[in-house]
């Protein structure tokens, strides 16, 4: 850096500040040039004439050579500081680094077609920027000189403009100027943009003119003094200004109202401030005595305003030479209105073809920009000193394809991946800001590019919504996080509740059902719902079972209660013989289960054939008090193959719940070739209750597995369950009433 300082020219402390930066910023700009070809030094003279001549003090003249002069020094901050002070250093500075984010960001726009919307959002987001980078007002006043300078040597040296730098003049830098109230750049840009736009039609409105601009602004000068000396002369507190029409707004009006060139009234225009409403229209009576007022052209926007609130008197007149001058007379706090209040000039000269439909000053972001225009009037006064905290809710970082994303003051980079893409916010796992590796709760500043690293698959972490760690600043980046995780556990509970319905078909030898099917029947529109239910603890298990075995239906007559069983020969379950009858349906009793060689009796029940019962099963004694004429004789009986069929018999267990106990028990069943058809456990304080149901010939056989199953380690009690449920049913009807015993339940 010592190289550079040395080349530095030392300023004279007797000259201006704009003369010392110059002379410190000449051998380091003398040999370079703008982007466009111009010589940099000559570009830094005509930016720093631009402010002079929009009322910029010396001092902001004095940072366009410094700004210009940073990208020469090593340390631009320690520099110019040593030489000027701190406050210089720091516009300097960040006027040089929003040039560079510009130029980023005017690549990055390139490719994107003008008319989409995603084209749209950029340039409104670069817009911002312009305002939200610096907390000096003057780093934007400098890049809106810096672009008019542009567009003027171009022009001058017939010189092509870059569509990129066109389109950045005309749809950010023109518009931020009508916004900010700096008209004169406004104008001027406007008219260079479009005639780099439109060449042959600039020269036919130039043409059609019948004045060179410097003619039209001596007549209007003229005209501006005669009117206001003589209604001061009438006692008239007036202040007269005015300007001629420029060329770009002339084609606008035309084009937009469908007029030809002779109907433009207001190439030529003047604005009258006066003190109050009576002044208005005295004023207005003055003028249209001395001139002849277009039949037609007078809107009186005092007795009826705008909807915006807008107020003034218009009016075209014609002097002697038939040429036609608008003049618009209003009250200074009228003018104040519309300049600077909810009706400010942008607020509906912006709105465009889209039509009037609401006061756009009334956002938080407009409100600011009537406040910044006030700043420019005061930034004249007070030699520059910097404005503070005007947009400092809002940044503007960029991506690496130059993209710009606005996000509230504070944010992070997680921040920043949620704002591109939600998916990118769930992977965020890394970050690099200006190319660096930073932390992901690092804060992030305006017109730093931004970068994320992000693994193929994951999601957030829980630390980013603890507020004391700084990960996330956005509420729309917290909204975010806090809905993956809700999913996620929707996701756990879903996936919970579907094991427990599938372990529940699978006891019950349903897994064939289809699980819309099973859900459209409990009421749900999706097996998952079904199975988020169920994971919630918010239906039962014991609900689902029951809608398994729906109650079947009665049949209309008596008739109908016996129906004839296939032949054994066919494949019908055969081992059971009523007695004087033969080919009937029967089914064992699910209450006591019988099977050879228990003494058994039937039961015609209704519409399921004859049920068989163990005949010391009390439920079948209470049948048989009942009803005993629908009580039949029955008998075990042999199929004709010789081979005696299986019955299923429920077997109870009790023993102290282990690991491997089911196992231990199925072993026995396994070595003792009886075939296990379902399994149903609990585990109660310590004990397992079991229940096997088995197929057997012979409950004599199963007594001799019940033996070997009480020999596995902790088991304290094996039975038949259909033996022991008829025990207990039997000892407790010896406590029931005589009248009760026979009703059975």
């Amino acid at each position: 850096m010592a190289g550079v300082v040395a080349a530095v020219n030392e300023p004279d402390p007797q000259a201006g500040v704009r003369g010392r930066a110059r002379s410190f910023a000449e051998p380091l700009l003398a040999g370079e040039t703008t982007p466009s070809g111009e010589n940099l030094l000559a570009h830094a003279d005509a930016v720093a004439d631009i402010l002079a001549g929009i009322g910029g003090a010396e001092t902001i003249q004095a940072a366009a050579y410094l700004s210009y002069a940073c990208a020469q020094l090593n340390r631009p901050d320690e520099v110019i500081g040593k030489v000027f002070g701190d406050n210089f250093a720091r516009l300097a500075v960040e006027t040089a680094k929003l040039e560079q984010v510009q130029q980023r960001s005017r690549a990055g726009r390139a490719e994107l077609p003008s008319d989409s919307e995603l084209a749209g959002q950029q340039t409104e987001a670069v817009r911002k920027m312009l305002l939200a980078f610096s907390r000096d007002l003057r780093v934007v006043l400098l890049r809106l000189a810096s672009r008019l300078q542009t567009l003027r040597w171009c022009t001058a040296q017939r010189l092509p403009l870059a569509p990129s730098v066109l389109r950045e003049a005309h749809e950010v830098f023109a518009p931020l100027a009508n916004r900010l109230g700096i008209w004169q750049i406004k104008w001027e840009m406007e008219d260079l943009i479009f005639r780099a736009q439109e060449p042959d039609t600039y020269r036919q409105i130039a043409g059609l003119l019948d004045e060179k601009r410097s003619e039209r602004e001596a007549a209007l000068e003229q005209r501006r003094a005669q009117i206001e000396t003589a209604l001061r002369a009438q006692g008239i507190d007036a202040a007269v200004s005015g300007r001629p029409k420029h060329i770009s707004s002339i084609v606008r009006k035309m084009r937009g109202k469908g007029l030809d060139f002779e109907h433009v009234f207001d190439v030529r225009a003047l604005r009258i401030i006066v003190s109050s409403v009576a002044d208005c229209y005295a004023a207005l009576d003055w003028v249209h005595q001395h001139f002849a007022p277009v039949p037609g052209e007078f809107d009186d926007y005092i007795a009826k305003p705008k909807v915006n609130g807008y107020q003034s008197l218009h009016t075209v007149v014609r002097d002697a030479d038939g040429r036609a001058w608008e003049i618009q007379i209003r009250t200074r706090a009228m003018h104040q209105h519309a300049e600077h209040g909810v009706a400010a000039h942008w607020a509906y000269k912006e709105a465009g073809a889209k039509g009037y439909v609401g006061v756009s000053a009334a956002s938080q972001y407009d409100a600011k920009i009537a406040v910044l225009r006030q700043l420019l009037a005061w930034e004249r006064d007070l030699s520059g000193a910097a404005q503070h905290g005007l947009l400092d809710d809002r940044i503007y970082v960029l991506t690496p394809e130059a993209a710009v994303v606005e996000l509230p003051a504070g944010a992070t980079p997680v921040d920043f991946a949620y704002t591109v893409h939600t998916d990118l916010g769930h992977r965020c796992r890394g970050a690099r800001v200006d190319g660096a590796m930073v932390p992901l709760n690092t804060a992030l500043k305006n017109g730093q590019t931004v970068e994320i690293s992000a693994a193929k698959e994951g999601g957030p972490s829980r630390d980013w919504l603890n507020a004391e760690l700084g990960y996330l600043a956005s509420s729309r980046a917290k909204a975010k996080v806090r809905a993956w995780f809700n999913a996620q556990h929707a996701r756990e509970t879903t996936a919970r509740g579907r094991e427990m319905v599938e372990k529940l078909l699978q006891r019950e030898g349903r897994t064939a059902l289809a699980l819309d099917q099973l859900a459209a029947s409990l009421g749900f529109k999706t097996p998952d719902a079904l199975f988020e239910t169920v994971g919630k603890d918010e239906l039962s298990l014991r609900s689902i079972a029951t809608a398994l075995h729906p109650p079947e239906p009665a049949p209309d007559a008596d008739a109908q209660l016996l129906q004839r069983k296939a032949p054994a020969e066919a494949g019908g379950r055969g081992g059971v013989l009523v007695v004087g009858l033969d080919s009937l349906l029967t089914q064992p009793a699910r209450c006591c289960k019988p099977a050879p060689p228990d003494p058994i009796a039937g039961y015609v029940t209704r519409g399921r054939g004859v049920s068989i019962h163990r005949r010391d099963c009390p439920s079948f004694r209470d049948l048989q008090a009942r009803d005993p004429e629908r009580v039949i004789e029955v008998a075990w009986s042999t199929p004709a193959t010789g081979r005696a069929p299986a019955y299923p018999v429920d077997v109870s267990v009790e023993a102290v719940d282990r690991q491997g106990l089911l196992r231990d028990i199925s072993d026995v069943f396994a070595r003792e070739k009886m075939n296990v058809i379902g399994v149903q456990t609990q585990s109660v304080k310590g004990w397992a209750q079991m229940t096997f149901t088995v197929e057997v010939a012979d409950t004599g056989r199963l007594a001799q597995v019940l033996h070997g199953v009480r020999d596995v380690a902790g088991c304290a009690r094996a039975a038949n369950e259909g033996r022991e449920r008829g025990r207990k049913r039997a000892a407790d009807l010896l406590y029931l009433p005589a009248s009760n015993r026979c009703a059975g339940a």
